[in-house]
């Protein structure tokens, strides 16, 4: 239904009056003086004259005209179904986990025109439809509501049903999501909760790396349910060898106990550790009794050094994020106190808010050196000097003051790969510090994060890096990184975004210290399975110059000797590769390029590891189903009792259909019948006047 009104605004309706009467007298000076028509005849033209200048005076004052629409929107019923691998692996004998997916397509059908249904299915994220696969590797329920809140916010979500076993092992406990919902939620209470004979590897904790002749430690959380007096057999392989061997008494039917399992890094390069526990006789499943874990030994630690000219918090933060990473030995000092260091014993050399008295101290560094720089400004670094030392970028400041800034991502960026938790993380946090001016930045599509002004885009950078006659440099534009250690904390609980920022960029600068002239390496050394694997790589020409003009192609082999063939697309100066979702495996490639009449080849292996997370914990949790519901005012339901939910949203009185009002605003002059009616007079009374012969 549609209603329109006129609506004055800051026009006086006194105005109508006036329009009215100017057309009055308008056709009062036409057709005062006797015609040779019949007064009724003369007065009807009259008439028409009058409304067709009120009209044309009316358009002249410009109200606005107000419509209303009325819309009814029939109540959501949003269905989403748990589509991971623990749904079909661990269930009851009585339940048959494709006819329950049949039974929950046929509410649809049963609830009648009167709602809308959407259906959804989800694992590590939310897909459209249901799904009898059960395929998921990992099962996030928070984010599968978050993205049901975030897709129909603002409109009439009647009820949620979440059909799962409650067991999550991605993402934040649900109750939380659950409780964004104004709709209630309605869990179908899959899986079962009775614990059945099992051993399984809970959960193992270890480090990636470790260095070449130090012993490392693995721990172990090994789990047994309903096997009392039953002795399990633990085995540690380190790349098909047994390197460790325990056996591990069972004294109850709910037995847990964290193995610490002491062993050496006595080889170079990525190691493999199978970790298994022998089945026993009648066991539920044998899937969860092995876990893979890789171990990348390194030969040395790269040194990183930051020099400051006073103290500040920010120094501690870049401590915490760079030595998160094993791989990197990290030294702060005052410029004051360096005397004893010998720079060229570092790979990177952090400068946070260089002096000139700073500049001045290592002006031997700054400019003849060939050692990456890192350079973090702020309200105590000098610009001026800053300038003249390098040509990533040039500040033009024309006054001492500090603006705040937020990071704006920018996609095309190509020197190394954030993960996309890590961009949306900074993305979302607190403003730094810059310096207020104009920027601008030389690297082609060398800069990570722009700088965001309130809500405006700059072109300015925040972060970049880049490569400046043969020496990798990078720029942090702004201070304060205190405040995003703490919010990220505050939001997430833990660093993660920081320390991948830091060790990726690290990794950058010291990737090329030994002039190599073509590099190709993965983004990271282990993917998951089904995870993109992603490559990255470097050609330099005798200047040390970046280049990306010959092709390059890249042979992935796996242990059977199967060979994947990929090549390398242009990415800035640079090529990356997406070679996809690749088959579980240890992977060597080999890339190679031809410069000139030269044959340049790259060599590297990688690993896809199996997911297992949904084999890990086979009793369902229906306590935490029971507390979604219960919270929510919806109920806790088992397979069983599905046809019940069609009930329980019929007698519902707060699942009902609602009528939105939509209000609208515009100029008279655009509703398109007033031009009609004015045209329609005037030709009315043309037509008259002609036809009697007064035209």
């Amino acid at each position: 239904m549609l209603l329109f009104s006129i609506s004055w605004g800051t026009i006086s309706g006194w105005w109508a009056p006036v329009c009215l009467l100017l057309g009055v007298l308008y056709a009062w000076l036409l057709y005062r003086q006797p015609v040779n028509l019949p007064d009724k005849f003369r007065y009807a033209l009259a008439v028409l004259r009058a409304l067709a200048v009120f009209f044309i005076a009316f358009l002249l004052v410009s109200p606005l005209v107000r419509s209303v629409s009325y819309k009814s929107g029939k109540p959501l019923i949003l269905i989403a179904q748990d589509n991971s691998g623990s749904i079909n692996t661990f269930h009851p004998a009585n339940l048959n986990p494709s006819q329950f997916v049949d039974d929950l397509s046929k509410l649809k059908q049963q609830l009648g025109d009167g709602y809308e249904v959407h259906e959804f299915n989800f694992g590590h994220g939310l897909d459209n439809g249901l799904s009898k696969s059960f395929s998921a590797k990992q099962t996030n329920i928070a984010a599968a509501l978050h993205q049901l809140n975030d897709r129909y916010v603002n409109q009439n979500i009647g009820a949620v049903i979440l059909a799962t076993d409650g067991l999550y092992n991605q993402g934040s406990d649900p109750q939380y999501e659950a409780r964004n919902f104004k709709a209630n939620i309605f869990t179908i209470a899959l899986g079962d909760t009775i614990p059945r004979r099992d051993l399984l590897i809970g959960n193992v904790n270890y480090n990636k790396t470790a260095f070449l002749g130090n012993d490392f430690e693995i721990e172990v959380l090994a789990e047994a349910w309903q096997s009392k007096g039953e002795t399990m057999h633990l085995t540690v392989t380190e790349d098909g060898r047994q390197v460790n061997s325990q056996l591990i008494t069972i004294n109850t039917d709910a037995f847990k106990k964290v193995v610490t399992i002491k062993l050496n890094a006595d080889k170079k390069g990525i190691h493999r550790f199978n970790i298994n526990i022998a089945p026993v006789k009648n066991e539920l499943s044998v899937q969860n009794n092995s876990e893979t874990i890789y171990v990348e030994v390194l030969d040395v630690k790269q040194k990183i050094l930051l020099l400051y000219d006073g103290p500040h918090p920010d120094v501690t933060v870049i401590r915490q994020a760079i030595e998160s990473n094993k791989n990197y030995e990290f030294k702060a000092s005052l410029v004051t106190d360096m005397g004893a260091i010998k720079l060229s014993d570092y790979s990177v050399v952090i400068l946070y808010q260089p002096s000139a008295t700073t500049f001045n101290a290592l002006k031997e560094l700054v400019t003849k050196s060939k050692t990456p720089l890192w350079y973090m400004l702020g309200a105590q670094a000098d610009i001026i000097d800053f300038n003249a030392r390098q040509k990533l970028t040039r500040i033009l400041a024309s006054r001492q003051e500090m603006q705040e800034v937020f990071a704006q991502p920018v996609p095309d960026f190509s020197s190394f790969t954030l993960s996309d938790s890590t961009v949306q993380k900074i993305s979302r946090m607190p403003p730094l510090l810059a310096p207020f001016g104009t920027y601008s930045a030389s690297a082609a599509n060398g800069v990570l994060f722009k700088q965001r002004i309130g809500s405006i885009t700059t072109s300015y950078p925040l972060l970049l890096f880049g490569d400046e006659g043969g020496r990798r440099i990078g720029v942090l534009t702004g201070e304060g990184l205190w405040h995003w250690q703490l919010a990220e904390y505050q939001a997430y609980g833990n660093h993660h975004a920081l320390e991948e920022l830091f060790s990726q960029g690290v990794q950058y600068l010291t990737a090329n210290a030994n002039r190599q002239r073509f590099r190709a390496y993965p983004s990271k050394n282990i993917f998951d399975e089904g995870e993109n694997v992603l490559l990255n790589a470097e050609l330099y020409n005798d200047a040390l110059e970046l280049i990306n003009t010959p092709d390059v192609k890249i042979d992935l082999k796996n242990a059977d000797n199967k060979s994947y063939s990929f090549l390398f697309t242009r990415n800035g100066q640079s090529y990356q590769l997406d070679a996809g979702a690749l088959p579980v495996g240890e992977y060597t490639y080999t890339a190679n390029t031809k410069l000139g009449n030269r044959l340049l080849t790259a060599t590297g292996q990688l690993t896809v590891k199996p997911l297992n997370l949904e084999i890990r914990q086979s009793a369902a949790d229906h306590q935490l189903l029971r507390n979604i519901a219960r919270q929510s005012g919806g109920e806790m339901l088992p397979p069983s009792q599905i046809s019940r939910l069609v009930d329980l949203i019929k007698k519902n009185d707060n699942i009902k259909t609602l009528v939105y009002e939509d209000t609208h605003y515009s100029d008279i002059i655009d509703v398109k019948w007033v031009f009609f009616l004015i045209l329609a007079l005037l030709g009315a009374e043309w037509f008259l006047r002609k036809r009697e012969g007064e035209v």
